[in-house]
């Protein structure tokens, strides 16, 4: 871990400067984290020695130890330098130096300790806190347990039971000092570091916090940016890329690091590709079937080699009676990869797919990262599972030149195959494993705090040997693009992957010893066994009924007594689920007020219920609560949208939902209802105006702007036929139509619903207009050219004719393109079959007059028609252009018509207009003979 960030020291150093901290630096480098602490003016800082002007400075004054040694550290840095000429040991740019280094060891520390391992060759308490502390076990754990309530950020608390949280605390509060923030640039990037293991403590993200680790995020790129050209560390931009890839990861914006990735891997020149080969996966298979793998190469390596032998944990064997250890492939890969759309890079089909190079540790870190970050976009589905096995298996089959990479493979590994019936076992028994080695590296110390000797940590894999195990600055280096979780957090996936094999039992003995009360809470409810769970999280909150803890049956006492005060750290997440599980509104309203009113998972909860219940104004009071503690959580500003919506505050759930695809702008649900409320607003009287929403800018034409959010929709969700036809609908109402948007939501919703549908999804009025647009815009019969005449053209031949078998007004359309197009007979044979159509219905002449109007309004268009394209030469098909007519017979087939539809309608309608208008058109037509 120190590699990148002490080099990157050094490089901005004064020569002279560097040369006298040069022993520290190594030392930090090595892992001889002691040898600082002991460092004579580090002594002087934590209280060890005493000078005049600190003597009078003693931990009774301060609430807390850290505050102690921020005031220490103010005295210590506020000392002037001396006359020129002074010694650069005695100068404030190196004690600024000093404790900056001091920082970063005891961040390493800590991270040893809780994380890596090995063991730490001394006792943190003994060597960071007051001799009057440190020899007194009480004193200890309740100072211990003041730093760690500190770190509560937004009524979200920090684990309980964090060990050694003096040496987080101790970079902090260096970190935070003024003078090193502003005279260290490299202090931006330790203090991001601190600030994200202490999200990484938390049982949920803090939004403060998050914001907090973004601002440092841009401001420490800048910074490297700037200062790449005047320093030589190598890959210093694709460190920090990996380890923002990382913290997106955790705070779940998978694309954003799914974009660094990308530009640390482009950087890197690393070549790598998921594609499929032949090859047999079971002991029984005869015939080799396309197997997933990743072919990858660092730049520069040889292209096959033996692995090199280096210190690496267990990786337990499969053992399956079926599957095969590892996949045995047919032969060398092709040029291109099982599906064929993109080739393989030239440099990796002359890998052996069984015995691949050995990869840089930072190419790993990112095919480990790719892995993590795709099973965070789905974790539930199967198929994106099967696709991120190949990434760790291929760090783990070529090796790996770093102990904490290989570790977070197999980590990675056991789980994705903790969900495969035949993987489960070693999945499990894997993750088991990496309990044991990190809980037997980070527990084991020479001695405990009392002086009295350490336990030894049970294992059922044998303890590594001397010289078998990695070096304290191998597990460190890569730690931070790898995000390792630490112990705590190992343990409780533990727990998490024995509720899903049904070992409830071995679960909750986990959860109980690390004293994760609302996990096992969690794993009860999920059993259905919410009493239980209920006793859990009361016994934390309340006392017992009676009032004495000490005298209850623990098996009967309901805790019903008065409340804890003060209220546990984690009061505001316990009475969360206090009220899921009783559903009792007034426990997520305890949890807003325990918290000091920053608890926002408490108001979304109440803002969720009141949604159910359709208490829209409330729900959006709720939700607007929580979005001011946390403006970056995405359902929330969804859900207050949908209540806005439901409210009819359509201007509002335009900002809600603008602030959702800023969030995450592959929502398509939100585009469209961010479509849906800009339909209601009114354009704005003066054209140019703009309104401004959060970045989104909404113009005097919100119509316009909703066509877009749809069509934005309509991409995300292609499949999706409800909003093609809101794209189809919208695009035809805008000022001038968007008749291009017209007919590709009309091929669109055609192609999803027509074999379903038939016509009944085809628009009639909006293709009328359509039709009558392309006539008019197009001067001339020719729609063969390329434009929107071609298109319409196009739609109605492909899409829509195929569809029509009954509609009447569809083929008087498809009749009026073809007039104009100059295709008489297709022309004529629309209107037969329209009329044919509405001829065709049952007992409309004895039915409503309407309908007897309505067919006698069709047969008359016939007539009309056979009369205008009957004696016109034929355009089309064979006979074209040898003079015959499209209907000579024409005269006949309109008397035709109108005596069957006067024969049929002479009983009920012989003295009505229809009948009249009949009559007149007969005699017109007979008058022509």
């Amino acid at each position: 871990m120190a590699e990148v960030l002490i080099n990157f020291l050094r490089s901005s150093l004064p020569e002279e400067l560097a040369s006298v901290l040069q022993d520290l630096l190594q030392a930090v480098e090595k892992g001889d984290f002691l040898a600082i602490f002991q460092h004579p003016e580090v002594q002087a800082l934590l209280g060890h020695q005493e000078s005049d002007a600190m003597r009078n400075v003693q931990l009774e004054d301060f609430p807390l130890w850290s505050d102690y040694i921020f005031h220490r550290l103010g005295l210590i840095l506020a000392k002037r330098d001396e006359e020129a000429g002074t010694p650069p040991q005695k100068t404030s740019a190196y004690r600024q130096l000093l404790f900056f280094i001091v920082a970063v060891a005891a961040l390493s520390a800590f991270l040893q300790s809780t994380v890596t391992g090995p063991p730490l060759p001394f006792s943190p308490a003994n060597v960071i806190l007051p001799s009057n502390v440190s020899s007194n076990i009480t004193a200890v754990a309740s100072l211990r347990t003041g730093l760690i309530a500190s770190l509560r950020v937004d009524g979200v608390a920090a684990y309980k039971l964090t060990p050694n949280i003096e040496l987080l605390c101790l970079a902090d509060t260096i970190l935070t000092c003024p003078p090193i923030q502003k005279n260290i640039g490299t202090s931006k990037w330790a203090k991001l570091r601190v600030n994200f293991i202490h999200q990484r403590l938390l049982s949920e993200v803090a939004p403060s916090l998050q914001s907090s680790i973004y601002e440092d995020l841009e401001t420490l790129e800048n910074l490297i940016l700037s200062s790449e050209s005047k320093c030589s560390i190598e890959n210093l931009h694709v460190h920090f890329l990996l380890e923002r890839a990382a913290i997106h990861i955790h705070h779940g914006l998978d694309k954003q690091a799914k974009a660094d990735l990308d530009k640390a891997t482009s950087e890197r020149k690393f070549e790598f590709i998921l594609t499929g080969m032949l090859g047999k996966r079971t002991k029984f298979q005869e015939n080799d079937y396309s197997q997933l793998l990743v072919l990858a190469r660092s730049a520069g390596s040889e292209s096959n080699g033996e692995p090199t032998e280096v210190s690496k944990p267990s990786n337990l064997d499969l053992n399956d009676d079926t599957l095969l250890e590892s996949i045995s492939f047919a032969g060398a890969p092709t040029s291109t990869n099982n599906g064929g759309e993109s080739p393989i890079p030239a440099d990796l089909t002359s890998l052996d797919p069984s015995n691949q190079p050995l990869l840089d540790p930072l190419d790993s870190v990112i095919l480990l990262s790719l892995a993590s970050a795709v099973t965070n976009t789905n974790p539930a589905d199967g198929i994106t599972r099967e696709q991120t096995l190949p990434y760790a298996t291929r760090v783990l089959e070529g090796g790996s030149s770093n102990w904490q990479v290989y570790t977070q493979a197999l980590l990675v590994r056991s789980r994705i195959e903790g969900y495969k019936s035949r993987t489960m076992e070693r999945g499990l028994l894997q993750l088991q494993a990496l309990v044991d080695q990190v809980i037997a590296e980070t527990s084991e110390v020479k001695a405990t705090e009392s002086g009295e000797e350490g336990t030894q940590v049970a294992s059922f894999l044998p303890k590594a040997k001397e010289g078998e195990a990695a070096p304290v600055d191998e597990r460190l280096r890569y730690i931070f693009p790898l995000c390792s979780p630490s112990r705590w957090e190992l343990e409780a996936e533990l727990a998490s992957r024995w509720v899903s094999v049904g070992g409830l039992r071995s679960a909750l003995e986990i959860y109980e010893r690390l004293e994760m009360w609302a996990e096992a809470a969690l794993c009860w409810a999920a059993t259905d066994k919410e009493d239980k769970a209920k006793k859990i999280i009361r016994k934390q909150l309340f006392h017992a009924t009676s009032g004495n803890d000490d005298t209850v049956d623990l098996e009967e006492e309901k805790w019903e007594g008065a409340v804890r005060d003060p209220p546990p750290a984690e009061a505001p997440r316990l009475y969360c689920i206090l009220g899921d599980i009783d559903k009792d509104m007034s426990m997520y309203e305890k949890a807003w007020e325990v918290s000091g009113r920053r608890y926002a998972r408490a108001q979304r909860e109440l803002g969720r219920q009141y949604f159910t219940l359709q208490d829209y104004e409330k729900a959006a009071e709720a939700y607007s609560l929580s979005l001011k503690v946390n403006t970056l959580n995405h359902p929330a500003w969804f859900a207050l949208g949908c209540a806005y919506l439901e409210l009819l505050q359509f201007k509002n759930a335009v900002e809600a939902f603008s602030r959702c695809v800023q969030l995450d702008d592959l929502d398509a649900e939100a585009w469209s209802n961010l479509a849906a409320s800009l339909l209601h607003l009114r354009p704005k009287p003066k054209d140019g105006e703009e309104e401004v929403h959060d970045g989104n800018q909404i113009t005097n034409h919100p119509r316009q702007d909703a066509l877009k959010a749809f069509k934005r929709a309509a991409t995300l969700k292609h499949d999706n036929s409800k909003i093609w036809i809101n794209v189809l609908t919208v695009a035809a109402s805008t000022n001038p139509p968007s008749w291009s948007d017209v007919i590709t939501a009309q091929r669109r919703i055609c192609e999803l619903r027509g074999s379903a549908e038939g016509e009944k999804c085809i628009d009639e009025e909006i293709l009328d207009l359509l039709v009558r647009h392309a006539i008019q815009e197009e001067g001339s019969s020719d729609f063969s050219r390329a434009g929107l005449p071609r298109m319409v053209n196009e739609l109605i031949e492909k899409h829509v004719k195929p569809l029509i078998t009954f509609s009447p007004k569809l083929w008087i359309i498809l009749s009026t393109l073809y007039i104009h197009t100059n295709r008489p007979s297709s022309a004529l044979e629309c209107h037969e079959r329209a009329w044919r159509a509405i001829t065709s219905q049952p007992n409309w002449e004895n039915g409503a007059e309407s309908r007897w109007n309505a067919v006698v309004d069709h047969t008359i268009d016939l007539v009309d028609a056979y009369e205008s394209l009957g004696p016109r030469e034929r355009t089309e098909g064979l006979a074209a252009g040898s003079g015959e007519l499209v209907a000579k017979d024409w005269k006949f087939k309109a008397r035709s018509a109108v005596r069957s539809i006067m024969g049929k309608g002479k009983e009920n309608w012989e003295d009505g207009a229809g009948w009249e208008r009949l009559t007149e058109r007969l005699e017109d037509l007979k008058g022509r003979d």
